[in-house]
């Protein structure tokens, strides 16, 4: 699952740490743009923005 979120993300700075992560990690130039290329919001950094997202998701 491709995942937005924000660079102090709590969740993915302790994937980096165990170094991993950072070979997939990409960055936009805002929100719009990283919906638009198919990514979601992080459940971790963005509670409310994931939380919305679930609750559109279909089933």
């Amino acid at each position: 699952m491709k995942i937005y979120g924000r660079l102090d993300c709590p969740s993915a700075l302790r994937a980096i740490a165990r170094g991993g992560y950072v070979r997939y990690r990409v960055f936009f130039a805002d929100e719009a743009t990283a919906i638009a290329a198919g990514y979601r919001p992080c459940a971790v950094c963005c509670p409310g923005r994931y939380r919305a997202w679930k609750a559109a998701r279909p089933g």
